[in-house]
């Protein structure tokens, strides 16, 4: 294999201290949620692309990102080996690619698991002094933006949506909520959101 097919896949950071020295790292975007998106295109043998998997995988580390998403294309099936010995997991398959992914923190995943649906939560929660709770994303769609929104998250497989809201309203707040009742029913493409209504004593 030429090094140039090599490197058309792969991007060049060079690190300058001491010395110079030039790491060869795999091309990726940011997704909406701390982790990157790998999509692999050009052919490689598995014992270089471990060596450039190790590299990108602590460079991501180092920038704090989460979720590894890797796309790889049905005609680069000889890599899926060396993806699962370095920790990867399938994630879901479709007829020309299988994508793999792999959580880089050292805390409890939250990839969430392929499905032909997703279920999320709205948590309108009230005090006794009649105020209502509201966040500022930290991570996803309106990170950054100066949106104030309701607490919102995703119901885990086989989770109740009333324990999902109050996990979720912990979980984004510390504070403790109680469930009183469901408000209401959205549903939008690709996606379907519950909206709670909760109280609350702080």
């Amino acid at each position: 294999m030429s090094t140039s097919t090599i490197s058309s896949a792969i991007t060049s950071e060079t690190a300058a201290e001491d010395q110079v020295q030039r790491v060869n790292l795999l091309r990726s975007t940011d997704d909406n949620y701390d982790g990157v998106i790998v999509e692999l295109d050009q052919p490689m043998d598995s014992t270089t692309f471990i060596s450039i998997l190790r590299a990108s995988v602590s460079h991501w580390k180092k920038l704090g990102k989460k979720g590894v998403w890797i796309k790889l294309p049905i005609h680069l099936v000889n890599l899926v080996e060396a993806l699962v010995k370095e920790g990867f997991w399938y994630h879901h398959a479709e007829p020309k690619y299988l994508m793999l992914v792999y959580w880089i923190p050292e805390s409890p995943s939250t990839i969430p698991a392929n499905a032909t649906h997703r279920v999320g939560i709205g948590s309108f929660v009230m005090n006794e002094k009649q105020e209502v709770l509201v966040v500022q994303e930290n991570s996803g769609l309106f990170q950054g933006t100066g949106v104030w929104k309701f607490p919102t998250g995703v119901v885990d497989q086989g989770e109740d949506i009333c324990v999902a809201a109050v996990r979720e309203v912990k979980e984004e707040t510390g504070v403790d909520s109680e469930f009183v009742e469901v408000l209401s029913f959205r549903w939008q493409c690709l996606c379907q959101f519950v909206y709670l209504m909760g109280s609350s004593n702080d």
